[in-house]
């Protein structure tokens, strides 16, 4: 028998939580026990061989077999409901790691309910037809004029038309999953290359023509076969095609002269023909040594080129076009540095970095690389492209975890449901609470969005509020009564005593010859000030000679700021404009654009700025 690997990594909250000591049971076809394991403080187990089939069934066309042999697993932790992966293919050589991403249990939750999570085999054995349609090339109705990459794209997991819920995933991941679902990873390098800019051509020509969202349609693509590409959230993720997707994934396809994605509808060309591209004919024409960009021309227009992207939506700061490594200096290695350090007390095992800010040194290489190896990227210590924009989103998340807490302790939640009875149109303080409750639970339940803390009910709160009600089995009508009320605080108490929160680092000590004002905001605490300035809580009170963490609205603070922080983050709000900001914070309108790369004054509510200080 061959062998083939598998790899168990337990977290929450958009990765930002791994989740050590979660019991991992993987099980053959005949539910027998085959390991027993516990994961990690990051979250994730050993990886274990397991027998498979040769691979040399994968890469036949006529095998009317399997080729590839199926298990089972099942993650249980403390406090979280239980997952059951089922039908998981291993392939011979290959190593899979399968990200199980457990749900805090409710607060008054009696025992733990299951996650059934069914894989199966890729689409390219499957005889369904496929009818995938685009816009007629030339009569694309976009409205983007830009191709960007949706960082995290919105997938419906159904028909179109379909009541099914929506997940948002990051786009790389998105791309892995779909590749995992739709052909073999065991596949030759140039035959998985043009299958995955298939992949991702496919998928952003969909956000760039707004297939969807022209019709009125709250996502960007469907996992139904018929219509889009398979996708099966929570699915395994092959290693072979993770390293290509982590190489292009923002890369892809069009016609010279052209600027929109073109449509690379593909099918297996077997048992569906279509005519796009074949999946199994890209593994013929790969074995006569074509390159991927000549397999693709073999079925699209000869005339399509293969290009890039680098506008990523959703991102702190865009990557920097070279890689940093050893040697590299200057504002883009501090920021990594930063971001690090941050996410170091969420993943212990990352190793404290001692260079010089704004210096890449050994520490900065092996921190670099332990984060890497951690989340499956080539630990090579080289902050590339991938790496870069998976940091960046690390931080991201691990932020929002920590500004979302204060909040709810600056809003003084509570632990009674407002009596009020609240529904599209309702506005004022008790919509706010609605709100930072749905925006807490959308980080750690799939399917449920964020909605924006603007105090006003609308259609984007009562879309949330629906698929809240969907998830936990109420009536599904987008009207917060008292059990809807009930279950939100059941919901998020259940967060709050079951995730764990990681131990917090000290913090540099300011040169306290270095001091800005700052006029306290709506929403504004002592711990998100010291975290968004490099200091501490004490350093502040003790600066501005305070007694209580309470802040007034309009209050001006003195800011002890590190030397070496050269700039903060910033989440513009409504109301914002680069001219408020840069008086408020003592800059210029130049300075935030030159380093930011804005070509224009526009600013987006929720856009994360860098501000000079």
């Amino acid at each position: 028998m061959a062998i083939g690997y598998l790899t168990m990594q337990a977290r929450t909250a958009h990765d930002a939580v791994p989740l050590q000591g979660v019991r991992i049971t993987v099980l053959d076809d005949e539910q027998n026990r085959v390991y027993e394991l516990r994961t990690d403080e990051n979250g994730e187990t050993r990886r274990v061989p397991l027998e498979t089939v040769d691979k040399r069934f994968s890469l036949n066309p006529d095998f009317t077999g399997t080729p590839f042999v199926t298990y089972n697993v099942l993650a249980q932790a403390e406090g979280f409901n239980s997952v059951y992966v089922s039908d998981i293919p291993v392939y011979d050589g290959e190593s899979a790691v399968l990200p199980i991403m457990l749900v805090p249990m409710q607060g008054q939750q009696g025992r733990e309910v299951q996650t059934q999570i069914p894989v199966g085999a890729p689409a390219v054995s499957m005889t369904g037809e496929r009818n995938q349609e685009g816009a007629p090339e030339g009569e694309e109705p976009y409205v983007l004029r830009q191709v960007v990459i949706p960082n995290p794209i919105t997938v419906h997991l159904g028909t179109p038309a379909s009541s099914a819920s929506n997940v948002q995933v990051s786009f790389p991941d998105y791309v892995k999953n779909v590749a995992s679902s739709e052909i073999y990873p065991t596949w030759p390098e140039a035959a998985l290359r043009a299958n995955i800019y298939a992949i991702i051509t496919f998928a952003l020509n969909r956000v760039y023509t707004e297939w969807y969202r022209s019709k009125g349609y709250p996502f960007d693509i469907t996992n139904s076969t018929a219509y889009d590409q398979a996708f099966v959230y929570g699915r395994p993720i092959y290693s072979s095609i993770s390293r290509i997707v982590d190489q292009i994934f923002n890369e892809y396809v069009r016609r010279k002269g052209q600027n929109a994605p073109y449509f690379t509808s593909f099918c297996n060309g077997t048992t569906v023909t279509c005519q796009g591209l074949s999946q199994w004919g890209t593994v013929t024409l790969a074995g006569q040594g074509r390159t991927p960009i000549s397999i693709l021309r073999a079925y699209y227009p000869s005339d399509i080129e293969i290009v890039e992207t680098n506008i990523m939506t959703n991102m702190l700061s865009s990557y920097p076009g070279t890689p940093l490594r050893v040697g590299s200096r200057g504002l883009d290695v501090q920021t990594i540095q930063t971001y690090l350090n941050r996410i170091r007390r969420n993943y212990p095992a990352i190793p404290t970095i001692t260079d010089e800010p704004g210096v890449f040194g050994e520490s900065t290489r092996a921190a670099v690389a332990r984060f890497q190896s951690i989340f499956n990227l080539v630990s090579d210590g080289i902050v590339g492209k991938s790496t870069w924009y998976k940091i960046s989103a690390l931080y991201t998340a691990v932020t929002r975890l920590a500004e979302l807490d204060s909040e709810g302790n600056t809003l003084g939640i509570g632990t009674v449901p407002p009596s009020a009875v609240l529904r599209q149109g309702s506005t004022g303080q008790d919509v706010i609470t609605l709100q930072y409750l749905l925006d807490v639970i959308s980080e750690y339940y799939p399917g449920i969005p964020g909605p924006a803390q603007d105090g006003i009910f609308g259609s984007g709160t009562k879309q949330a509020v629906v698929a809240f009600q969907q998830r936990m089995g109420l009536v599904p009508d987008g009207v917060v009564g008292r059990d809807t009320w009930n279950s939100l605080y059941e919901t998020w108490r259940g967060i709050n005593q079951n995730v764990p929160q990681p131990s917090p680092s000290p913090s540099p000590s300011p040169d306290p010859g270095n001091v800005i004002d700052y006029t306290v905001r709506s929403g504004d605490t002592l711990w998100l000030l010291a975290n968004r300035y490099g200091t501490t809580v004490d350093a502040i009170k003790r600066l501005n000679g305070l007694t209580s963490d309470n802040l007034s609205i309009g209050q001006v603070l003195r800011i002890p700021v590190s030397q070496t922080q050269q700039y903060i983050t910033y989440t513009v709000r409504s109301g914002d404009t680069l001219w408020l900001l840069a008086n408020r914070y003592g800059t210029t309108v130049d300075a935030i654009k030159r380093l930011n790369g804005l070509t224009s004054d526009n600013l987006s509510i929720g856009q994360v700025l860098r501000i000079p200080v």
